[in-house]
C-alpha cells in the first residue's frame, strides 16, 4: 500500500520553529493526486501527506513573534503534511486563524475557500445582481462559491452530475444559497432561457471539470465572459467551439492557489485580508464548512476509499 500509520519522534524546537498539535485535517483530491504521483507538487518521499488542517501551538522557539501557545494555525502553504497528531513547523509555513471559528471551518479554510475566493475576485469585476456559472457546484469550493457570491450579492447558477439522490444535493444547495441548480443534461435544453429572463447572463464561469460539462457551459457565457478552469475532475481536455473564440471572444484563463500563493510569498496583504474576509464570513454564518464526514486518524484507510468514490457528497476529516 502507497500508505500506512507510522509513530516519528518529534523533532526538536528550534529557534525560528513552532510544535503544533494538529486538530482536525480533510482529505481533498489534490492529496489524493499528490499520493498517486500525478499532481505537479511531489513531496521528497517517506513524506506526509495532507495539505490542509488546523493545528493548536503548543510550544515556540525563542526568536518566533507572531505565534503563541494556545493559537490556532493553518498551512501557509501546500505541501506541509498535515495527516499527523503533531509536528515542529517554520514560523513560516504557518498563519495564524482565529479561535473562535469552528474547528471544522479552520480546517478546511486554506484551500477551498480561498480558491473560491480569488477566482471570483481576480478575473471579471463582478457587481450585486450579476450572476455566474459553475461546474461541480457540489464540491468543496463549488460550495464555497455559492455562499461567497451570495454574501456579496452575486447569482449563481450551479451545474452537478445528474445522480441518484439529485433532489437532495438541489435542496442542499439551494439552503447554502444556490439560486439555480441545474444538471449538466440540461445546459442543452430551452429551459435554460427562463433562467435568463431574471438574471443576466454570466460573464465568468468556474471549471474544475472538462470535458463536454465544460463545453456545454461555456455555451451560456456573455461574450467577452472569462471561464477559470481551477480543476479537472474528468480528466478531459477543454474543448472550445471556435465560433466562441471568434464571435464571442470569450477568455480562458487557469488559476492554481498553489501559485498565487508562491506570488504573495513576500505580499502578506492580499493574504491577510482574503484570510480576515472568510473570517468575517464565517462568523456571521455566512459561510460553514463542507458537508463533512469525520474520522478518527486510525481509521484513515477507509476515509481515503470513501473520499474516492463517485458521487461523494461529505468531505472526510480526520480528526487527530
Amino acid at each position: 500500500s502507497l500508505y500506512r500509520l507510522k509513530d516519528l519522534e518529534v523533532p526538536k524546537l528550534g529557534d525560528c520553529d513552532v510544535h503544533v498539535k494538529m486538530l482536525a485535517a480533510p482529505i481533498n483530491p489534490a492529496d489524493i493526486n499528490m499520493i498517486q504521483g500525478t499532481y505537479p507538487l511531489l513531496t521528497p518521499l517517506p513524506a506526509v501527506g495532507g495539505n490542509e488542517g488546523v493545528g493548536e501551538v503548543l510550544e515556540v522557539g525563542r526568536r518566533v513573534r507572531a505565534l503563541k501557545a494556545g493559537d490556532w494555525v493553518i498551512p501557509a502553504d501546500s505541501g506541509l503534511g498535515t495527516w499527523r497528531t503533531q509536528g515542529v513547523f517554520p514560523e513560516e509555513m504557518l498563519l495564524k486563524v482565529p479561535r473562535d471559528i469552528p474547528v471544522l471551518c479552520a480546517a478546511t479554510l486554506s484551500v477551498n475557500p480561498c480558491t473560491a475566493f480569488r477566482v471570483l475576485a481576480d478575473f471579471e469585476s463582478l457587481a450585486p445582481g450579476d450572476s455566474i456559472i459553475q461546474n461541480a457546484a457540489n464540491s468543496g469550493v463549488g460550495q464555497a462559491v455559492i455562499q461567497i457570491a451570495r454574501a456579496s450579492g452575486i447569482k449563481t447558477i450551479n451545474v452537478v452530475r445528474d445522480r441518484p439522490d439529485l433532489p437532495k444535493l438541489v435542496e442542499r444547495l439551494m439552503a447554502l444559497g444556490a439560486d439555480h441548480v441545474v444538471t449538466e443534461e440540461m445546459l442543452r435544453k430551452p429551459e435554460m432561457k427562463d433562467i435568463f429572463k431574471s438574471i443576466p447572463r454570466p460573464r465568468l464561469a468556474l471549471n474544475c471539470v472538462g470535458g463536454k460539462s465544460t463545453t456545454e457551459m461555456l455555451r451560456h457565457l456573455e461574450p467577452k465572459g472569462t471561464m477559470v478552469t481551477y480543476g479537472g475532475m474528468a480528466k478531459q481536455p477543454v474543448m472550445v467551439p471556435v465560433s466562441a473564440f471568434i464571435f464571442r471572444d470569450v477568455r480562458l484563463r487557469g488559476f492554481w492557489m498553489t501559485q498565487w500563493r508562491k506570488d504573495h510569498a513576500h505580499d502578506q496583504e492580499p493574504v491577510a485580508a482574503m484570510m480576515d474576509a472568510l473570517c468575517q464570513l464565517i462568523r456571521r454564518g455566512q459561510l460553514t464548512a463542507p458537508a463533512c464526514t469525520e474520522v478518527p486518524l486510525q481509521d484513515y484507510r477507509a476515509a481515503l476509499e470513501a473520499s474516492m468514490k463517485p458521487f461523494t457528497s461529505s468531505k472526510q476529516i480526520l480528526l487527530l
